[in-house]
């Protein structure tokens, strides 16, 4: 009997205890946003790094491609695909995420806090897809190229792009992360199953 107390008693705080986290988690979360998204958050260049993500994302394994097939460049061939694989994989778990996840967009849950640039976004908001297609971009190149000129742009190119998507209000702090935790997983997995397909 008594051990049954005690397994009832240990349910009970861990429950509480992984509320208090939680609680904690998203009082951090919205703090942290309150401080970086501005009452008009109408800047031209934070507008520019959102709208570059897609774009960018798309031009990147394109240029490749082309280049590599003209040239008869396999190894760019091989790096173009490489970049499309990393963001079709960055898509097909971004997206699955928002759906299993549901989160709304932070302006919607806390409408007298956070004030978005635009309002009109209201799909899921984690994770962010701009901040993941932007890492998974700069990822493919770093891991491609390696070299510091390419890398540290293209790194701080997908950095101002999530703290873009920061400071218009459109996401949590937590989403930003896990976009970029998903787009660098994608590049990484596509990177390895890129070495396998074409090894020989």
């Amino acid at each position: 009997m008594r051990r049954k107390y005690f397994i009832s008693g240990l349910a009970i705080i861990a429950i509480c205890f992984f509320n208090a986290v939680t609680v904690g988690a998203q009082n951090f979360d919205i703090n942290l946003l309150k401080s970086i998204n501005p009452q008009n958050p109408n800047s031209g260049i934070m507008r520019g790094l959102t709208n570059s993500a897609y774009p960018v994302g798309a031009a990147v394994p394109f240029a490749q491609l082309v280049a590599g097939y003209i040239t008869k460049d396999k190894k760019l061939q091989h790096q173009g695909w490489e970049t499309v694989g990393s963001l079709a994989v960055t898509v097909v778990v971004g997206e699955g995420l928002k759906y299993a996840i549901n989160r709304q967009r932070p302006y919607i849950t806390y409408p007298d806090a956070v004030h978005p640039y635009d309002a009109s976004e209201t799909g899921q908001s984690f994770p962010s897809g701009h901040t993941s297609i932007a890492f998974a971009t700069a990822t493919s190149l770093a891991l491609e190229y390696k070299k510091w000129y390419v890398v540290v742009p293209a790194y701080l190119w997908a950095a101002g792009v999530g703290y873009s998507r920061l400071y218009q209000g459109e996401h949590y702090p937590s989403d930003v992360f896990a976009g970029a935790v998903v787009g660098a997983g994608s590049a990484w997995l596509s990177h390895w199953l890129t070495k396998k397909v074409f090894k020989h």
